[in-house]
């Protein structure tokens, strides 16, 4: 129960059916027989013959008959007492999906009752489970929890008036309905969620939603973080005049927009968003810049250890020239680090010498003492859970001062408008909808996995021109069930096919000190072509890889393809990036593999990307359910249920206002603990 998130009677209430079975009448056998239907049906007839047969495996095989149609039933497993239930002669009540055949009408382990018995006098629920959890107890804690749960009304009659729809169906009602409806109930309007009981919970959860969002606001509004003002020729203009290139726009308004934020005595809470390439990690660097100025240390948290030593890499070259003359330093802290270099940078963060520190979650574990946190910069933030997010911020907390830092996050899946309207009403979000000038367009190919030799010898030919490539691969090791050509198997197969080639490989579960090299390598151009998996997905930056191959393309996500496609075009040479896929048995790709295909094909722009991947995946899993492990909607979609979003947008900031008790309540049926994760 726990598993399936049943711990109190409302959660109980609120466990909706997948789909309803009506056995509230019965049909007699010969009319099935007439008019075979793919659904479970129900009948009554009499056993005329039983026996448990050896036909491969024990069996349990059953004949009844009603109006001289006869019927196999057959069972797997059963136990002694169905034996009896099922003698000959007696009249049971069959319940199974019917199938026809050369061998005659045949139902594989049907349920069988008591033929006579009262029929039902509503649908039947059948709910989401887990193994070991049976219906029939499910059914029986779900109608006891629709009498003892707290269904009373939160929502205000004022706010109902809105959608009169509403109104007609308090929360208690559309319940009762959903968990038992009627018999002459029209299950479309179940399956599409048409009903007004439906959109009364889609409302009631969205207005839960809005209200934890406009709450998680309204709190962090009354916290306190430290201004962090800039000041004339200070160390963001510094490191302009030192950088080799001039921002584009886009960079200088979101700059502008950041350090008004910095400059508040409430916590920024602000999600940098922009497409692969459009130079995120220069705003960043500024925001780093203008807090270090204020004499406050600046945490950078990024997934992998590879994006994370990039990003080590760069802005220590940007900014220790301008750091050294302060007696400052750019920190660098990783999970599998030499303890004696663990612990300079350790006391180094503690004493805040170190005004920037870089690294993984290694940043947020428990040893990592700052003196004067003021910035906390999260990259790629859609990869972190969100306790790793709440610890960050904490940092500040048990460093024994009561102002919280300012918080950036930082996502190259930049999020369509109507995610960032629900999921993220409790944000600032800025956008980079601009590339600087030199990104080279990159070029999308579908290739079939049948022409992979011909692709070989092409990148034969692109690297003996003097360019780099990449070849990506899903998976490391052979496995049975997946047929694919892993890392090391293609490292192998493509240093064969083309001896005159550097090959290097990287993957996940090389030793730090060999992924280290492997880059290194690449990036000085001693390796042509990197074998890799989808450890380069973020951040690496080569200007040489011009060329990039995902093979099997067609068991990525979209914006996984899309990151890994933003890998190229980062010099002036035209880029090419080659979606390699493999047809399965069936000869057909899916319809989702082919919709992300086709997308990718058509359009680089990251938006209409994102947008697209909203339509094929869901908002659910596009966030990751904002990564807190918990889905924040269940039962609304945002792509259909526009006008009860905006109902409950504009109702949420009034009913805290007017009625803040009724919106607590509201709040804590819905979400319970959950709504902790929106302060992250």
């Amino acid at each position: 129960m726990r598993k399936l998130g049943l711990t109190r009677p409302i959660d109980l209430a609120l466990h909706l059916p997948l789909r309803y079975e009506d056995e509230t009448r019965l049909v007699p056998l010969a009319d099935l027989a007439r008019a075979i239907q793919p659904e479970p049906v129900q009948f009554e007839a009499t056993v005329v013959h039983q026996e448990v047969a050896y036909r491969g495996r024990r069996q349990l095989l059953v004949t009844v008959e009603d109006g001289g149609e006869r019927c196999l039933l057959r069972f797997f497993h059963f136990y002694p007492s169905q034996l009896k239930q099922m003698a000959v002669g007696q009249r049971v009540r069959v319940r199974g999906e019917l199938r026809g055949g050369f061998g005659g009408l045949a139902i594989v382990h049907p349920t069988i009752h008591a033929a006579g018995a009262p029929l039902a006098d509503a649908l039947t629920p059948v709910y989401p489970t887990a193994a070991g959890l049976p219906q029939a107890y499910l059914r029986r804690v779900i109608a006891a929890s629709l009498e003892t749960a707290d269904l009373s009304e939160t929502i205000p009659t004022e706010f109902l008036a809105r959608q009169g729809a509403l109104a007609a169906w308090d929360l208690r009602r559309a319940l009762h309905f959903l968990h038992q409806p009627a018999p002459g109930a029209s299950l479309a309007q179940f399956e599409d969620h048409s009903h007004p009981a439906w959109q009364r919970l889609k409302a009631e959860e969205l207005l839960a939603q809005q209200l934890s969002q406009f709450k998680a606001r309204e709190e962090r509004a009354a916290l306190r973080a430290p201004p962090l003002a800039t000041r004339r020729a200070g160390l963001p203009e510094q490191l302009l005049a030192a950088l080799p290139f001039q921002l584009t726009h886009a960079q200088q308004r979101v700059g502008a927009e950041i350090a008004a934020d910095l400059a508040r005595d409430r916590p920024m809470h602000r999600l940098l968003q922009g497409d692969v390439g459009s130079g995120k990690t220069v705003v960043a660097t500024l925001a780093a810049c203008i807090a270090i100025d204020a004499g406050w240390q600046c945490a950078l948290m990024a997934p992998t250890e590879i994006l994370a030593r990039q990003h080590f890499t760069k802005l220590a070259d940007w900014l220790m020239p301008l750091l050294a003359p302060r007696g400052l330093r750019v920190a660098w802290l990783i999970g599998g680090q030499k303890s004696k270099a663990r612990a300079e940078a350790l006391a180094a963060i503690e004493s805040g010498r170190a005004a920037l520190v870089i690294g993984t979650h290694a940043v947020i574990q428990q040893q990592v003492r700052f003196r004067r946190l003021g910035l906390a910069v999260i990259d790629e933030q859609h990869r972190f859970g969100v306790a790793q997010r709440l610890s960050l911020r904490q940092k500040q907390v048990e460093a024994g001062s009561e102002e919280e830092p300012h918080l950036l996050m930082m996502s190259a899946t930049p999020i369509p408008r109507t995610l960032a309207m629900s999921y993220y009403a409790d944000l600032d979000v800025s956008t980079l909808d601009e590339l600087p000038p030199g990104r080279t367009p990159v070029v999308t190919k579908l290739v079939s996995e049948r022409r992979r030799d011909e692709l070989v010898t092409r990148v034969g030919h692109w690297v003996a021109a003097g360019r780099q490539a990449y070849w990506v691969c899903p998976l490391i090791e052979e496995s049975e069930a997946l047929d694919l050509r892993y890392a090391t198997q293609a490292y192998e197969e493509l240093g064969a096919a083309l001896p005159a080639v550097r090959v290097g490989l990287l993957h996940a579960r090389l030793p730090a000190a060999e992924k280290k090299a492997v880059m290194d390598g690449f990036i000085a151009g001693a390796i042509d072509l990197l074998v890799s998996t989808t450890v380069i997905e973020v951040g690496v930056d080569v200007p040489n890889a011009s060329l990039m191959v995902v093979e099997h393309a067609e068991r990525f996500g979209l914006s996984q393809l899309h990151q890994l496609r933003g890998r190229v075009g980062r010099g002036t040479v035209a880029s090419v990036c080659v979606l390699l896929f493999a047809l399965p048995e069936g000869g057909h790709l899916s319809d989702t593999a082919r919709a992300r295909l086709k997308a990718m094909a058509e359009t680089g722009d990251g938006f209409e990307i994102a947008r697209r991947d909203l339509e094929i995946r869901g908002p659910g899993e596009f966030l990751g359910a904002r990564q807190s492990g918990a889905p924040l909607l269940r039962f609304a979609d945002l792509t259909l249920d526009r006008a009860l979003l905006d109902w409950a947008r504009h109702v949420a900031p009034l009913m805290l206002a007017r009625h803040p008790d009724l919106a607590a309540r509201h709040v804590s049926r819905w979400l319970g603990g959950r709504s902790d994760y929106l302060k992250a």
